[in-house]
């Protein structure tokens, strides 16, 4: 009997740390997969001067940067949607976004999104790491981080009508890349805190596409700031 209570907590930590693993590996291939339909869009639209024209070409360009935030604040809900509604959602902020990236290909040389993308990725990693393997809690940051990510919204949409300089829009750059890989460390953390195998699979499929949506949109906020900054334009 004793053998038998003294293999148990082995047993459950060995059965949460697969599920862990698990949860994880499902919340990074939804994000991966959220990124490869958003490359996939922005290169099927900068091909198509049509496409182009139909998506960016007069006012509709106002909806379709807008549309992901307006997807994200008012059409994904985790706490309410079932896991399949917020699949679509987060498809459709991945095609948003995709549209709206496709100036990105006529805008920039390839070998410079490429490099983008590659420093991206590995900062976007290693931040990942941190957020996973470190004991200090990162909740008292993010709400800096977050008043930080407001902010950049904010003047993101005030460049819209008027130009800033070009030291400014580096440093803006700059902020953004330090925000939101502050925020994707903070993100990891929470998703790893947050899963438990008791809140059964809709709940943590649920969770999973909240934290895969939260990634997508701090790692593309990364790749383009980067690209801003690495770039020769």
């Amino acid at each position: 009997m004793q053998t038998d209570r003294q293999t148990r907590p082995i047993t459950r930590t060995t059965e949460y740390d697969v599920g862990l693993r698990r949860h994880l590996s499902s919340v990074y291939n939804r994000m991966t997969a959220g990124v490869l339909v958003t490359a996939v869009v922005a290169w099927i639209v900068s091909s198509s001067p049509a496409l182009l024209q139909l998506f960016l070409g007069g006012p509709q360009a106002y909806v379709v940067m807008f549309g992901p935030l307006a997807v994200i604040w008012f059409a994904f809900k985790p706490e309410t949607m079932s896991s399949q509604k917020l699949m679509w959602a987060f498809i459709g902020v991945s095609v948003l976004y995709g549209i709206s990236f496709s100036t990105i290909a006529l805008a920039y040389a390839k070998a410079d999104i490429a490099r983008a993308l590659f420093i991206s990725s590995a900062a976007f990693a290693g931040v990942s790491v941190f957020g996973y393997t470190t004991k200090r809690d990162l909740g008292p940051i993010a709400v800096f981080l977050f008043m930080a990510m407001i902010g950049l919204i904010l003047v993101g949409v005030t460049g819209l009508f008027i130009e800033y300089s070009h030291a400014m829009e580096m440093g803006i750059s700059a902020i953004s890349v330090v925000v939101f890989a502050g925020l994707t460390a903070w993100q990891t953390q929470e998703m790893k805190r947050m899963y438990n195998s008791a809140h059964g699979a809709e709940i943590n499929s649920r969770m999973a596409w909240a934290a895969a949506l939260n990634l997508y949109v701090s790692f593309v906020a990364m790749f383009i700031n980067i690209l801003h900054l690495t770039s020769n334009r």
